[in-house]
């Protein structure tokens, strides 16, 4: 973080100066040189942010936060440690909202300071891994900063400002949305020149009261990037976000007939044996074209590949140095089509598990199991090799509101239809998974429930076999990208 005394923090947060006197500290000398609401990350000079929170209160670690490091406390109440002696505080009526306030006055200052590029991203799925791929292309460009896994909320963002230093050139903000008006909260906190919106599907469609609400929450930011906006040509609710935007737009397509001159496009896509998107990748602007090979894992990713190339090359990066970073380029956040082939039952490379377990909507559970089908089938690549067997272990997709029980029916019908050799449906959120592959034809031991997931490592020991390739699929909160580690140690398994 930069450099911030105790007193700039009190005047940019509104907030009121306690127990200073006592711990016979300046507030217009002590800086602040961190941030965080984790007391567990406080380092000599931090602040700790503490935050209330639905299941515990940062207040109750505030002894803790400062025995680790830091020096001031960002405080919705006056505290004290056990002695009695008052703790160094910024007292202020809601500390996320002066998280807010904080952030918006780094970033005000680093451009002050530096020919700053803040770039904004959002969609309802696929922000982390584009996050992931524009910091990797941006990162030789000059400093960049980039949020750490999926901070992207009215605290995530905050934090990720909050690692920024002065000479920042490129600041990378992922962002996230419950519901109406948020996205434009933190256009407003960060001002992002550059605008990315990806897609629109039904994740958190119980929280914004549809699809509808959704797109316009999301198109807040095609109408706030100041400078430049990346849409999504192959996302109709996306494209119609184009009579919003005040800025010029670029396109992204993976249709190859369509490459305008407004166009970043992915021409004559295809998968390799391991499921990698192989494409032509075309600047329509500058009219250059680039064979690139990603090392990501499905078809769904041309998204985020094109949406990141867009984005970098409107940032300032050239195509051929886009194209070559792509290169090979993989996953960097955990658990996103997270690839590992370990030895199983004595045979060596043989079982092959592909964790997705961390965030999930209808759309990109259709997009994985569709990786999944195709990865176990013998391709054009190698026409001569032997299918191997799919199993799908699938758990909830939490945040659909009334459309829960639907969407998880649908889900079944899916893998029914894709032909899915084995789906293992865990928990009692997604039953109506389990249910609508019955009704949709599923016969046999092909679809199997169970209500926890210990019950499914315990099935999946018992089922799987040398050959296999596992995906493991659900929202974050049901817990299986766990599984999916716990799945990856068996190394040497008998």
């Amino acid at each position: 973080m930069i450099p911030l005394t105790a007193a700039e923090i009190a005047e940019i947060t509104g907030g009121r100066l306690h127990g200073f006197e006592a711990a016979e500290l300046d507030p217009q000398s002590l800086t602040l040189t961190g941030a965080d609401t984790d007391s567990r990350q406080m380092t000599p000079g931090s602040l700790f942010i503490a935050k209330p929170g639905e299941t515990t209160d940062g207040h109750h670690f505030i002894d803790a936060a400062l025995a680790s490091g830091a020096q001031l406390v960002l405080a919705e109440r006056a505290t004290h440690a056990p002695d009695g002696t008052e703790h160094p505080s910024v007292i202020v009526p809601d500390v996320v909202v002066a998280m807010g306030a904080l952030a918006a006055e780094i970033v005000r200052r680093i451009r002050a300071h530096s020919p700053t590029t803040v770039i904004g991203i959002t969609g309802s799925a696929g922000k982390t891994t584009t996050k992931d791929l524009l910091a990797a292309l941006l990162g030789e460009e000059g400093p960049t900063t980039a949020p750490q896994g999926s901070y992207n909320g009215e605290v995530g963002v905050p934090l990720t400002v909050f690692t920024a230093e002065l000479d920042t050139r490129y600041l990378i903000i992922e962002m996230g949305a419950d519901g109406p008006g948020h996205i434009r909260y933190l256009c407003e906190m960060v001002k992002p020149d550059i605008g990315v919106v990806l897609m629109v599907g039904s994740a958190h469609a119980g929280k914004f009261g549809g699809a509808d609400k959704i797109a316009q929450t999301k198109g807040e930011l095609a109408e706030l990037a100041t400078e430049h906006v990346i849409l999504n040509d192959d996302d109709a609710q996306v494209r119609a976000m184009a009579d919003r935007a005040s800025a010029p737009i670029t396109w992204t397509t993976s249709d190859s007939m369509d490459v305008s001159s407004r166009t970043v496009a992915a021409k004559s896509l295809t998968l390799d044996g391991e499921g990698h998107p192989q494409f032509t990748l075309s600047f329509g602007p500058s009219r250059e074209e680039f064979a690139v090979t990603s090392g990501l894992t499905g078809a769904h990713h041309i998204t985020n590949i094109l949406a990141a190339a867009a984005a970098a090359y409107r940032a300032g990066a050239e195509p051929e140095d886009i194209a070559a970073r792509l290169q090979g380029l993989g996953p960097a956040s955990r658990w996103r089509m997270e690839r590992s082939v370990i030895d199983f039952k004595g045979e060596p490379q043989s079982l092959t598990i592909i964790n997705d377990a961390y965030n999930a909507n209808p759309e990109s559970m259709r997009e994985a199991l569709r990786t999944l089908a195709m990865l176990t089938r013998p391709s054009a690549h190698d026409p001569l090799a032997t299918a191997r067997r799919s199993v799908a272990v699938l758990g909830a997709m939490l945040e659909l509101g009334d459309e829960s029980i639907i969407k998880h029916a649908q889900l079944g019908e899916t893998v029914v239809r894709l032909n899915i050799d084995k789906t293992l449906v865990v928990g009692e959120t997604a039953y109506p998974l389990y249910r609508g592959a019955i009704a949709e034809g599923s016969w046999g031991s092909e679809v199997h429930w169970v209500a926890t997931a210990e019950e499914a490592e315990s099935w999946l020991k018992s089922t799987l076999e040398p050959g296999d390739i596992v995906l493991l699929k659900s929202s974050n909160g049901a817990g299986l990208r766990l599984l999916g580690d716990k799945i990856a140690s068996w190394e040497g398994t008998e």
